[in-house]
């Protein structure tokens, strides 16, 4: 921001203003684009010296500068640095290979988003580096499950589709206490909602495509560290010759400007259609934490202030063809992948298929939805359409 305030301001104050410098804008309220690469120095004597604030477009230029001070600025003092990635999977995949090498161990929840599991199943196997899977509601029992080589401890909450809550504070304690370092895809609730490097994670991941852009049209990805990981972050990340494309990181800037408001809406839909469900015959179970009635809530509660629009139901048992019928009959939910855009969406989903250190037994068909801005009376109609479909169909 242009000029520092004299006292302390809130996250909806720091997100309209964090990362904007109007002098070296001149004047703009924006930052500008460099599309960048070849920096030029004065002299010979500068370039040997390396004297300049910036030194090749992949390094670094005043729009990645203002991205990442401004998504520092949002995570709190515990920040020491932010790394900008082209993909919330290229996010998840940099956090690890920063801190794990070959002969390492590491732990990761059983619930975790299905391309860091097959990361860890492949590329970290290839290399050397094991896999332990834990149940997400381990806590401090995390600690039965380290070995001499483990390096680092990888969570996620709410998990990936089946949103279980995890006790990362407890976790974080046992891993430094054993000299690992914590990791955390916090891309449901981001740090406007879950303070993760305050909860004691070094390393806190956020998929930009999703609500950080809010509106389907970006890759992005960005880690933040503390002080304990930033380093070994930012070697990995300069030397591997990973970066953002201009556009991308003006868009991400942009979104950050309206991330409050759009998560504000999210949450509050999301928790009314959440609630609608629960009260829905053929609904089983709602997997959302912000319920009373989610086995996560306590936690959730305690260490969250907010959330978004996504969550999971499962069906009471019905044919997989009735389920279709269902989200066929959607006209304002799409079926595809990711979220956090102004749109809703709907898929199926079976964790059994991959999960190793827990049994799935959710009763019945298992559907995720994201709630968009739409309107959620609107919503509901169009979810009740469905629900005649299925119903016409079982």
């Amino acid at each position: 921001m242009s000029k520092k305030p004299s006292t302390p301001i809130k996250p909806d104050t720091l997100l309209v203003n964090a990362g904007r410098d109007t002098k070296m804008s001149h004047g703009f309220i924006n930052p500008p684009v460099y599309h960048a690469s070849t920096l030029l120095y004065p002299t010979a004597e500068d370039q040997v010296a390396h004297r300049s604030r910036y030194q090749y477009g992949r390094r670094g230029t005043p729009t990645s500068e203002a991205l990442e001070d401004a998504l520092q600025a949002i995570e709190g003092e515990s920040c020491a640095g932010v790394a900008l990635l082209p993909s919330g999977l290229a996010a998840i995949t940099s956090a690890l290979l920063a801190v794990v090498g070959a002969g390492d161990h590491i732990l990761v929840t059983d619930s975790v988003y299905r391309p860091t599991r097959t990361f860890c199943d492949t590329i970290l196997k290839r290399m050397g580096v094991e896999t332990t899977y834990y149940d997400p509601s381990i806590g401090a029992g995390i600690a039965a499950l380290f070995k001499p080589n483990t390096k680092a401890v990888f969570t996620e909450a709410p998990g990936s589709q089946s949103f279980e809550v995890q006790d990362i504070p407890a976790i974080a304690k046992v891993a430094h206490e054993k000299g690992a370092l914590v990791l955390t895809d916090n891309t449901w609730a981001s740090p406007l909602y879950f303070r993760a490097l305050d909860k004691g994670v070094d390393l806190s991941i956020q998929a930009g495509t999703k609500y950080i852009g809010g509106h389907s049209d970006i890759m992005f990805g960005c880690v933040s560290a503390s002080a304990k990981a930033v380093k070994q972050l930012k070697d990995y990340v300069y030397t591997t010759g990973l970066c953002v494309g201009p556009d991308d990181m003006f868009l991400a800037l942009r979104g950050l400007r309206t991330l409050s408001v759009r998560m504000k809406r999210h949450f509050e839909s999301g928790l009314e259609i959440a609630r609608w469900f629960e009260q829905r015959p053929e609904v089983l179970r709602v997997m959302h934490p912000a319920l009373a009635s989610d086995p996560g809530h306590v936690l959730w509660k305690r260490d969250f202030t907010g959330g978004c629009g996504l969550f999971s139901i499962a069906l009471k048992p019905v044919d997989q063809k009735a389920v279709y019928a269902f989200m066929n009959e959607l006209q304002l939910f799409g079926i595809g992948y990711s979220w956090g855009g102004f749109e809703s969406l709907v898929i199926s989903f079976d964790c059994d298929e991959y999960r190793t250190a827990t049994k799935w037994s959710p009763g019945g068909p298992t559907l995720r939805f994201h709630i968009g801005l739409e309107d959620p009376a609107d919503l509901i109609a169009d979810l009740e359409r469905g629900f005649a479909a299925l119903k016409a169909a079982g």
